[in-house]
């Protein structure tokens, strides 16, 4: 009994030890399609990703849509407020021309459609863009979605946000992003430890989701206090295996088919 006992640790470490980090689209596979629209978080799951970031913004009507920006002269020949228009004034406009032809006439989505592109067991980083006024109609629609609480991760720069949404909705994931600096002059780096575990600690969050520059005393921390560490946003092979290594959760790629190759175990 004991040397199977035994046996079934040695298997599940040696299982959790080559666990692959999460492949999360950054706004989709955004390299090959518009950023933040239906085509892009389509072929990003075609190409092997785990999961999609996707950013969203209220409407002044009261809707949730997928956009990175708080207008719209990125992504299309009009610029709008996203804040002051109405669903109907966006959803007038083009944002898929920009990336070529075949994308011409892509619509930005909203987040009902976002969410009914997800395949099943496959998950969403949903990254607010404004404040807490889109609190609950996001929850109203992360409802309606049909989606595990498993399949969800809410993300945000403002912990303001994410402690609101937590305090309404405590049993869905939210990790913190920072994008933590270090100071090769004077050794430290910015914000201070204890201010992000401190921060961590009052959003009641599941994560830190950062750039890929922070420091490794703060993974080790961050991890040893029970919080999952996320990074964003790796392309190339070195620092994507470099960033296993260290024991990310997941990582944020513009290129999630080819990510798939570089972060693959390799054999024995």
């Amino acid at each position: 009994m004991r040397k199977w006992f035994a046996l079934s640790v040695l298997l599940s470490t040696a299982s959790v030890c080559g666990t692959e980090p999460l492949i999360v689209a950054h706004r989709g596979a955004s390299k090959d399609a518009p950023e933040n629209t239906l085509p892009a978080f389509e072929l990003a799951f075609k190409q092997g990703a785990d999961a999609i970031e996707g950013d969203f913004h209220l409407t002044q009507d009261g809707h949730v849509v997928c956009i990175h920006d708080r207008d719209t002269k990125k992504v299309a020949k009009a610029n709008l407020n996203v804040s002051r228009s109405t669903l109907a004034e966006l959803r007038a406009l083009d944002v898929g021309i920009r990336k070529g032809e075949p994308f011409k006439g892509t619509r930005i989505p909203t987040i009902a459609e976002v969410f009914a592109a997800i395949p099943a067991k496959k998950k969403i980083f949903i990254e607010i863009k404004c404040g807490e006024e889109i609190i609950p109609p996001l929850l109203t629609e992360i409802k309606k979605s049909g989606l595990e609480n498993e399949q969800i991760v809410v993300i945000c720069f403002k912990a303001s946000v994410l402690k609101a949404l937590k305090a309404k909705a405590p049993e869905l994931k939210v990790s913190w992003l920072c994008n933590i600096k270090g100071n090769r002059k004077s050794g430290k780096a910015s914000p201070a430890l204890e201010d992000v575990l401190k921060n961590l600690k009052d959003i009641k969050a599941t994560g830190l989701s950062s750039g890929r520059g922070i420091p490794k005393e703060y993974i080790e921390s961050i991890e040893k206090h029970g919080y999952e560490w996320h990074v964003w946003t790796v392309n190339d092979e070195k620092t994507a295996r470099n960033m296993k290594a260290l024991g990310v959760k997941s990582i944020t790629t513009d290129v999630p088919g080819r990510m798939r190759t570089y972060i693959a175990v390799e054999s024995p």
